[in-house]
């Protein structure tokens, strides 16, 4: 019996929705995600600045040869360059929060496998010699039990043939509880929050910075800075996905950690 036989036998036996739409799958899939929503993921396309990959509702003038942002004009990053998958539209919102909060793994492969193509169309912009993953905090990696960057980073070291590399980086600060943060708490609340490991060495070392969603970038920023003081020679930060306010999912406030009690 052919693959796609069985998986229609399956859809019939065990039918069940799609995570992102509810719609009834029609195939088995380790993913329970239909196939249209996850075609609805597609990669950013059009300008964007250069170095922290924000793309442009109008392209700015350039500057000094280059399309730079009002922050990278005035050089608020601490990384090299960043770039990402896809719009964090309202499909991309729901697709994280099944990896992030309900520990549907098998999605940090196919995001893994989007991030992989992105490399290999640019493979001198995200030359690396490590891959790592933006760390959570303990407290906060015992209550999940795993690390949705770490979910994303480990098939694509895989796939580049590269060191993981999850020990490098600690976050030393949790995150506040509160569930919404401004853009300037979310600066301030990653200020000092992150470190190396004790005796961890990256003298020279190209680094690939992998995390889920680039919000304002003040996560990645203090990761960065962090790795660039212990002597990393390059760092590229690289996300699944990218918040810009032109196109801000309706439902943004499902990415924030579900309320206890």
């Amino acid at each position: 019996m052919s693959r796609e036989a069985l998986d229609a036998l399956a859809s019939l036996v065990f039918p069940a929705p799609c995570r992102i739409c509810e719609a009834t799958l029609t195939t088995a899939s380790r993913i329970p995600v239909c196939y249209t929503c996850l075609d609805s993921l597609q990669p950013l396309s059009g300008a964007i600045c250069q170095k922290c990959g924000r793309p442009f509702v109008s392209v700015p003038a350039s500057t000094g040869g280059q399309l730079l942002c009002h922050l990278c004009r005035r050089d608020a990053y601490g990384f090299d360059v960043a770039r990402s998958f896809a719009a964090y539209n309202d499909p991309m919102v729901r697709a994280i929060v099944l990896l992030k909060y309900h520990a549907v793994t098998p999605l940090g492969g196919w995001f893994a496998a989007r991030l992989a193509e992105m490399i290999a169309r640019e493979p001198e912009t995200f030359a690396a010699d490590v891959v790592v993953p933006v760390p959570l905090h303990a407290s906060r990696l015992r209550e999940r039990g795993y690390n949705q960057a770490d979910l994303i980073a480990r098939p694509l070291a895989r796939r580049l043939g590269l060191p993981l590399r999850t020990y490098l980086l600690v976050r030393t600060k949790p995150r506040p509880n509160k569930l919404k943060l401004t853009r300037k708490e979310r600066w301030q609340t990653v200020r000092g929050a992150y470190a190396m490991r004790a005796d961890s060495k990256i003298d020279k070392v190209r680094v690939l910075l992998v995390d889920d969603v680039f919000t304002t970038g003040a996560t990645l920023d203090a990761c960065a800075r962090v790795l660039r003081q212990a002597g990393a020679s390059r760092v590229v930060a690289l996300t699944v996905a990218r918040v810009a306010p032109a196109w801000l999912p309706v439902s943004s406030e499902t990415i924030e950690e579900p309320a206890k009690g």
